[in-house]
């Protein structure tokens, strides 16, 4: 036993995610590993674990998810029982779950207890049913966002962020972004470093920002992947460089009148727009996740040529840039130390990786 008690090791945060019949797996299963990720480097680095995660359900102990999964959860705690997090799953089975008085009362008690209360795709109706989420800003996936807006006004819905936190709620999009969210926990709690690590440890491709569009232009380009796939990777690869239609149409070995007819036909936009479109993307991820410290700095100014395209880009775009550093809000400010291992130069590294892997990298 240390000889002096203010060292001993702080027990792990407790992190209850709310299950029940048809809830969507992802929802579940994503959180819960980049938690036990996060636990497994801790401890890796001679720390110990950071998180006390569960599966918690009314349904206990056994509660099968719409793909048909059964997952062991355990029964719903005692109002006042020790809490950092409550996270809400999403699925097709939220609204039989928001409509269960019972539910909504333990939801408004875990609420009351957590530091943080969290919410991930359609987990936002329980939220917003619990009464949790009146005048607040929140997100959802996005096909669920007119009729959270619809059944209740009071949200301010904003439907293009990955995920929205406002004050000790957050609320993310749908399925994947639970991961995004996790690890925006996760960041908030150990610091950068760690939260870096976790997403290289999941073999993510990339650590979104809560700014970031839950519509990627990358992934609307694939449909045109037969004809145009080689085209669309020399584009993201040079951002910062020179895209103008003729040079487009020698990359793709047409004429500019050829090129911009089969283009338009394979993607539904004009090359131009295409273009526009996947430098906001780049400018808006860069300036929801640059950091206040040198790093970050000298990221958005090897950026340049990118962040360009929003300064002189249509107005629509720039509200989204803007958008992009609210939902941020804060984040650099709050700069935690990660654990033993998961050191400032790990996190510089990562950083430097981030800006050389960056598609406007070397502008």
């Amino acid at each position: 036993m240390p000889d002096n008690p203010r060292f001993l090791p702080k027990p792990p945060r407790v992190v209850e995610i709310l299950a029940y019949p048809a809830v969507q797996l992802l929802d579940i299963a994503g959180p819960l590993q980049v938690f036990a990720s996060a636990n497994e480097l801790a401890v890796r680095h001679g720390d110990p674990p950071l998180y006390a995660p569960r599966v918690v359900s009314a349904g206990a102990p056994v509660v099968t998810a719409s793909a048909g999964l059964g997952l062991v959860a355990a029964r719903l705690p005692p109002a006042r029982a020790a809490l950092d997090t409550l996270l809400v799953a999403g699925g097709p089975g939220v609204h039989a779950a928001a409509a269960d008085p019972a539910v909504l009362d333990w939801v408004r008690a875990r609420a009351s207890r957590a530091r943080r209360t969290a919410s991930v795709c359609t987990g936002a109706f329980l939220l917003a049913a619990a009464g949790l989420l009146e005048g607040r800003r929140a997100a959802t996936h996005w096909m669920h966002c007119a009729e959270l807006a619809r059944r209740f006004p009071t949200i301010r819905v904003e439907p293009d962020p990955i995920f929205v936190r406002d004050g000790a709620i957050w609320t993310s999009a749908g399925v994947t972004a639970a991961i995004d969210l996790a690890l925006a926990l996760v960041e908030e709690d150990a610091g950068r470093s760690l939260a870096l690590a976790v997403a290289r440890h999941l073999v993510m491709f990339l650590k979104r920002p809560g700014g970031q569009a839950q519509f990627s232009t990358v992934l609307s380009l694939q449909s045109a992947e037969d004809r145009f796939g080689a085209l669309h990777s020399w584009m993201a690869g040079g951002l910062t460089g020179d895209l103008s239609l003729p040079a487009l149409a020698q990359k793709a070995g047409m004429s500019e009148r050829s090129f911009s007819r089969h283009y338009a036909e394979a993607t539904g936009i004009t090359p131009a727009r295409a273009v526009e479109r996947l430098r906001v993307e780049a400018a808006r991820r860069l300036l929801a996740d640059t950091r206040g410290d040198h790093d970050g700095v000298a990221e958005l100014h090897a950026c340049r040529g990118v962040l360009a395209a929003i300064a002189h880009g249509p107005a629509r775009f720039t509200a989204l840039a803007r958008a992009a550093f609210r939902s941020n809000e804060g984040s650099g400010a709050r700069r935690r130390s990660a654990p033993r291992g998961s050191s400032r130069n790990d996190g510089d590294r990562a950083r430097h990786r981030h800006s050389r892997d960056s598609p406007c990298a070397g502008g």
